[in-house]
């Protein structure tokens, strides 16, 4: 039974041309060459063609939005199983706009659940965060621990979250969710943490670290993720969370002083900025069940981190224009064009 629906496997990712669905289809597309991936993706500002460029003419690739039900069904037909990593990410922007991360991680995950059940999806994989579980001092979260959001995107997260289990209790549908910790590593938009530092380094730039850079963070390889991500679409079983990390817990501060030292930049560019609200202090994930299916994570922060530092290094034509249109979009702001 295992095996019986993974022949002429067909899988919709949604949000695959994001930072993480796009590593995600790289490696399936590596690790699974007789598999039909189809995407579909808004293509947001986090959501870029270009991370799909050098495969584009491997996949299917559709423009739409998961929070129209018609964009999820002219896409869906014929697809053996859905992974769902579009979702609004950032919580800096989830501080300043809850409303669209209401929108695409909660009314986009019920659209997409409502099709699955329509189509009789073989498996739905929801791609979720530790940041729903909240933040803690000491100890790691288990899967069955109580979930605790403090901000608007773990919370929307953390909904969707629900959904899916209401989704396999009321209606049997075969979903599995993963909660993974924070990843890094090629196509992440320079909005977050490392890609931003790594950036601001090579430009010789201020680097703003929120408060005093004490926050834990447990760092995870994309690649490894995707690993982890494709073992449980495979092996999963269908009404089951599945913690992914590295184990690897750093502060923000010795991130960002690692890429420092690894771009021989001085400490001097580091500038503590006012800490954002409810930011949570240290998260952790016991990985316990994820190893029994056979995972392992594979790299080590000093490893990935410099394999990330030489991918931004040598794909500068990929982040410049996101800096370029940042800048335009900011004195556009301030000049009231």
């Amino acid at each position: 039974m295992a095996k019986t629906w993974l022949i002429n496997m067909k899988i919709l990712v949604t949000g695959g041309a994001g930072f993480i669905g796009s590593n995600f289809v790289h490696y399936m597309f590596k690790k699974h060459s007789d598999y039909e991936i189809v995407v579909l993706d808004k293509l947001t500002y986090a959501g870029r063609k270009e991370n799909l460029q050098d495969i584009w003419d491997k996949i299917t690739f559709i423009k739409g939005d998961i929070t129209k039900k018609e964009d999820i069904e002219k896409t869906i037909k014929d697809c053996n199983c859905i992974v769902n990593f579009a979702a609004e990410t950032h919580v800096d922007r989830s501080i300043l706009n809850a409303g669209t991360f209401v929108l695409t991680d909660v009314l986009g995950a019920y659209n997409l659940l409502e099709a699955a059940r329509k189509f009789n999806i073989s498996k739905f994989e929801q791609i979720g965060t530790d940041e729903v579980y909240g933040h803690t001092r000491e100890g790691s979260f288990k899967e069955n621990d109580r979930i605790n959001p403090r901000n608007p995107y773990s919370a929307s997260k953390a909904s969707a979250d629900l959904l899916c289990q209401a989704y396999f209790e009321t209606y049997g549908l075969p979903v599995i969710i993963t909660r993974s910790s924070n990843n890094y590593g090629p196509y992440q938009h320079p909005e977050k943490l490392i890609p931003k530092t790594i950036i601001d380094a090579l430009l010789n730039k201020l680097i703003p670290v929120y408060g005093t850079g004490e926050n834990i963070r447990d760092w995870l390889y994309v690649e490894d993720n995707c690993e982890a991500i494709d073992l449980v679409l495979q092996k999963g079983k269908p009404g089951e969370l599945y913690n992914i990390a590295a184990n690897q817990e750093l502060k923000n501060i010795q991130v960002v002083k690692t890429i420092l030292k690894l771009t021989n930049k001085p400490e001097s560019l580091i500038k503590f900025v006012k800490d954002r609200p409810g930011h949570d202090l240290r998260y952790s994930l016991n990985t316990e069940k994820i190893r029994e299916l056979g995972w392992k994570p594979k790299t080590k922060f000093k490893d990935g981190i410099k394999k990330t530092l030489e991918w931004y290094k040598q794909n500068t034509e990929w982040w410049k224009p996101i800096i370029e249109k940042e800048q335009t979009d900011f004195h556009e702001e301030i000049s009231g064009t």
